[in-house]
């Protein structure tokens, strides 16, 4: 299968509860503490007819408080490199970070259409904070793919796979969309 989906960002912004919704699994382990995912996970989505394979990754950090930090890194590239299409994973309730500038230019410099996903976005008022995330834009055309929380809302998980599949069909360009769950 040749589209694949990598899921990248920071630690605990919430990458393995979305692989986990784009697989209807509960493979990726899901907890509060950073480091828990370390290797590269692989499973299978659909949507309507449309098969890819969706990859999970570690959170990418510099910090060095954590000794695996360096395999994580070169995890996450391997990804990256594996991906038709990347889900870059924000956080709105901290916004953006150093740690999300430093993921942003490894994904510039891959070359390869990015959807940014704004996480955390629990209800209507958070809504307006995933904005802030067009900053990190590296394209010349910005498109908004309108979703909602993915906790509370089926139809942002509907919004974000058809973004998946419109962006693995297109032309292997570097294209930016910027989306709220």
């Amino acid at each position: 299968m040749s589209n694949i989906v990598a899921i990248v960002g920071r630690p605990n912004v919430g990458k393995s509860t979305l692989f986990n919704r784009l697989t209807e699994s509960r493979d990726a382990i899901v907890k509060e503490v950073s480091g828990v995912t370390r290797d590269r996970l692989y499973g299978k989505g659909e949507w309507n007819g449309y098969q890819f394979s969706v990859i999970d990754t570690g959170g990418y950090a510099t910090t060095k408080e954590d000794i695996f930090e360096g395999e994580i890194r070169k995890q996450v590239q391997i990804a990256i490199e594996e991906a038709t299409v990347i889900v870059f994973m924000v956080d709105v309730m901290t916004g953006i970070v150093e740690m999300d500038q430093t993921v942003a230019q490894l994904l510039r410099k891959s070359k390869k259409p990015v959807l940014i996903a704004a996480n955390k976005v629990d209800n209507t008022d958070r809504v307006g904070l995933s904005s802030e995330f067009y900053t990190l834009a590296w394209a010349r055309s910005l498109t908004s793919v309108p979703q909602t929380a993915v906790e509370l809302a089926k139809s942002s998980m509907s919004s974000l796979n058809t973004s998946i599949k419109k962006m693995s069909l297109s032309e292997k360009k570097t294209t930016f969309h910027a989306s709220p769950l």
